[in-house]
């Protein structure tokens, strides 16, 4: 059933309306024979009639199924019946059930403004709808210029995206129809920081708040998460100010957070900057280490030398002198040893000649006093020992074991051969 239907003649009628907005009165169509009257949604034929609690609406001789007003639920009948009225003792002009020039959208309640131009549609919407549909026929009157109010008796999910009062039917014996939620006030007492403040929804008769819309007294607010209701202007400004003096006194904590993401921002790029660093010195050093183990190929040759045996080699030669080394070329004035020259950590004088490593043990006839000798193993001390001509000082640096072994070395003993005795 609706509330609207075409006359022939007349037009539009609403019967809400005294005088059917055009005019006429209820007895003129109310059990007129021949009277043919068209529904404005499908252009079926209607009829006028009083329910037996005396409201007055039209009826489908035979109800379509596709014409919503002809399949409309009671509920929603009578709020939009309820929302036109709300309207019209606010002192606006509401008329039912109009449609666009374009058809694009039918408005259970359009208001008028003081020039006689709609603004405002009113939506009784009981029925199921997804939040993008609410978006969408919201959006579909903002094009023409018209803005909306959805009413709604349930919680939807839609309900928080869309301009929308949920409301209560009067209670048994009552009058007036309640705003439970979409009209909020903003509280905060008192205006300090410590105090909390909060959006707090009210309730009031939908009457009331029908009326502060369509006056402007409360116009749509979106929260920051998207949810939208109802609200007065200075409760907008009261949420302002204190958002205003949170971000004042979340500016000094802001910069100091601010400060401490540069500073690791800061240490990150030196971490990084020190890694690719070592990276690169990492990189030298085994090009190093590869041109030391090329240069050093013919005494590793010479002397059987294990390779992988001479890094570790090496840190017990830098431990056992405590001073820096590098190792010089194999000379032959030393029985073709590696010579090892050393100079002070501390210090920034050149190196010395130090040591000489695994030396040919029959060159050994004549050496410094204080040269040392250095050696892997007790197998070549063996064979220093067997060719010592002159005291030796020998180290034995192990480096599988890690041990090392000081030994000073007297001259071999020289065995001449004795005068023939005898036979």
């Amino acid at each position: 059933m609706g509330y609207t239907a075409v006359h022939p003649v007349w037009g539009r009628l609403d019967v809400s309306l005294d005088d059917l907005g055009c005019e006429h009165t209820w007895g003129e169509i109310h059990r007129v024979k021949g009277l043919r009257l068209a529904c404005p949604e499908c252009g079926g034929r209607v009829f006028a009639r009083a329910s037996r609690y005396g409201l007055r609406h039209f009826y489908h001789q035979v109800r379509p199924p596709d014409c919503e007003l002809a399949n409309e639920s009671p509920e929603h009948h009578f709020l939009k019946l309820e929302l036109a009225m709300a309207a019209r003792a606010a002192g606006w002009r509401a008329e039912l059930e109009v449609s666009s020039e374009a058809g694009d959208w039918r408005a259970d309640v359009l208001v008028f403004d003081d020039r006689d131009l709609p603004f405002m549609a009113l939506e009784a919407q009981l029925s199921p709808m997804t939040p993008t549909e609410a978006r969408v026929r919201t959006d579909r009157y903002a094009r023409d210029g018209v803005a909306v109010c959805w009413v709604a008796l349930q919680d939807r999910p839609w309900a928080r995206t869309v301009p929308t009062l949920r409301a209560s039917a009067p209670a048994e014996g009552g009058k007036s129809w309640t705003v439970r939620h979409g009209l909020a006030r903003y509280t905060w007492t008192p205006r300090t920081l410590k105090a909390k403040a909060a959006w707090e929804h009210i309730t009031c008769p939908l009457g009331d708040a029908l009326a502060w819309i369509l006056q402007g007294t409360v116009r749509v607010h979106t929260a920051v998460n998207g949810t939208v209701w109802w609200t007065a202007p200075a409760y907008e400004e009261r949420a302002l100010e204190r958002a205003r003096m949170e971000a004042e006194a979340e500016a000094p904590r802001q910069e100091a957070a601010a400060e401490r993401r540069r500073e690791q921002a800061a240490a990150a790029d030196r971490r990084r900057r020190a890694a690719e660093q070592r990276a690169l010195d990492r990189q030298a050093e085994l090009e190093e280490r590869h041109n030391e183990m090329q240069r050093l190929s013919g005494f590793f040759r010479r002397t059987g030398f294990d390779l992988t045996a001479w890094d570790a080699f090496t840190r017990l030669v830098r431990t056992a002198s405590g001073k820096a080394i590098v190792y010089g070329e194999q000379s032959p004035r030393y029985g073709n040893g590696l010579l090892v020259h050393a100079r002070h950590r501390d210090t920034d004088g050149g190196y010395t000649l130090a040591a000489v490593v695994c030396p040919d043990p029959h060159a050994l006839t004549h050496w410094p006093e204080k040269l040392d000798i250095l050696v892997p193993d007790h197998t070549w001390l063996a064979r220093i020992r067997a060719a010592a001509r002159v005291p030796l000082r020998v180290a034995v640096l192990d480096p599988r074991t890690g041990r090392r072994t000081f030994e000073r070395i007297p001259p071999a003993p020289v065995h001449r051969p004795g005068p023939d005795r005898p036979r």
